[in-house]
């Protein structure tokens, strides 16, 4: 974990440089999204997560216009994770918010990462900045199976408190609307790459051999 950190932190102060952020209250900050996303109570939503997501937004940075707000947005898009919620998304943006007013980002670019964050709530993308953060956030759908596996075990065991009946009806809700979409990803170099892995690997995990 002190490497993923080392990286993580690296990669924050890299993100914010462009906009002047006082490196003080910067690496101030940071310690407080490492607290929250190394919570117990998480086992796919971690700093692993958030590590992956920037990888493959880094990837998918030829088709970005905005960079940093992606990059940030990546950052907070579930800084609030508890799965007795159905507001994650909202609160998430509104600790965007206060975070990035307390770095003095400006309003603009504190108002993009706040709607990059909302569109995670449903999946719909409103520009290439919102497609490159959706597809980076589901590219976990598209990996080898193995990995693909300890995803699907770490999303049950955040609803541990979910009873099997009830939770296989729920995952179940959630993997069929993602294969009736016309499309799973929004970017060209996704669509080749992993459209056809992600459903492939759906459709294993809903209906095992």
């Amino acid at each position: 974990m002190i490497n993923l950190t080392a990286i993580l932190l690296a990669h924050w102060q890299h993100t914010l440089q462009p906009f002047g952020v006082d490196p003080i209250i910067a690496n101030q900050l940071f310690p407080q999204l490492v607290a929250i996303y190394s919570s117990p109570s998480r086992h796919y939503h971690t700093l692993q997560h958030i590590h992956y997501v920037l990888s493959k937004i880094d990837v998918l940075q030829n088709y970005v216009q905005d960079l940093a707000s992606v990059q940030l947005a990546a950052w907070f898009h579930d800084v609030i994770y508890d799965t007795h919620l159905q507001d994650n998304e909202e609160r998430s943006a509104d600790y965007a918010v206060e975070m990035l007013n307390t770095l003095a980002i400006p309003t603009s670019t504190t108002t993009k990462v706040k709607n990059l964050i909302m569109a995670t709530k449903n999946h719909q993308a409103q520009d290439i900045d919102s497609q490159v953060l959706l597809d980076a956030d589901l590219a976990i759908l598209a990996a080898e199976s193995v990995e693909y596996q300890k995803y699907a075990k770490a999303i049950r065991q955040e609803y541990a408190w979910v009873s099997d009946a009830e939770y296989i009806t729920g995952r179940r809700q959630v993997l069929e609307r993602f294969l009736q979409r016309q499309c799973i990803y929004f970017t060209p170099l996704m669509l080749e790459s992993a459209e056809e892995l992600a459903r492939l690997n759906i459709k294993q995990e809903l209906f095992p051999s």
